[in-house]
Parts: structure tokens; sequence; C-alpha cells
């Protein structure tokens, strides 16, 4: 079983900075993807930023210049380090990885996984 745990959501006045974590943890064997999406009331969950082995980055267009995402494979763990927060990032943020688990039966089972996501306040 797989299990993404996030941190360092919070609240934080315009302009400000944030930075979220995520770790995964389980039977892993790779996780060729990892990132974080977002969710505002009313709205639909949307990417924020995502970094691919092999490939790299991609950010949505609201937030590039401002959030930096970043991955330490070692730990199954990502980063997002959001500055110059707008009022409009408000929203619960999500870590989602694209996990491959190790060999069984023939097959590598392979899936997304959510955390249970991180609420960041930006106060205008």
């Amino acid at each position: 079983q797989v299990q993404l745990v996030e941190s360092g959501g919070g609240f934080v006045q315009a302009g400000g900075s944030l930075r979220l974590s995520c770790q995964a943890s389980g039977n892993i064997f790779q996780i060729p993807a990892m990132g974080w999406y977002r969710q505002a009331p009313g709205n639909q969950r949307e990417l924020v930023a995502e970094i691919r082995q092999g490939i790299g980055t991609n950010y949505a267009d609201s937030v590039k210049g401002r959030f930096t995402i970043s991955r330490d494979n070692a730990k199954n763990s990502v980063s997002l380090e959001m500055n110059s927060l707008k009022s409009e990032d408000t929203a619960v943020y999500y870590c989602y990885a694209d996990v491959i688990l190790p060999l069984v039966a023939g097959r590598w089972p392979r899936g997304d996984h959510w955390g249970q996501g991180t609420q960041v306040t930006v106060s205008s």
C-alpha cells in the first residue's frame, strides 16, 4: 500500500511564500512522476506543477515564474516552493504520484496515488 503525506500548508499574506512537501511511502518500485494539484471551492481540481523522470517539469501558466517544483528521488519526496503568492492561489493542494509497484505475477502494477490535501490560504 502506498501513502502520500503532505505538509507545509497554512496561512500567508499576499506576496508571501510557502513551501509544501510530500513524502511517499510503501512498497514502491518506481515513481515516474510526482506533482501537485489544487482545488479551490467551486472549481475543478487543476494541475499546478509536475515533474517527470526523463522529461522534466511542467507548470500551470498561472504559477510559472512564482512556483518551483523539486524532487528527491532517493527519498520519494516532492516539494513545491511557492513565492509571490496571490489570493487566487488559495486552495487545497494535493500531492500525487504515478507509482509502479514491485513485479507481481509477471505484471508491474501502476496507478495514481493522492495525498489527503493541505490547505493554503492567501489573504489579500
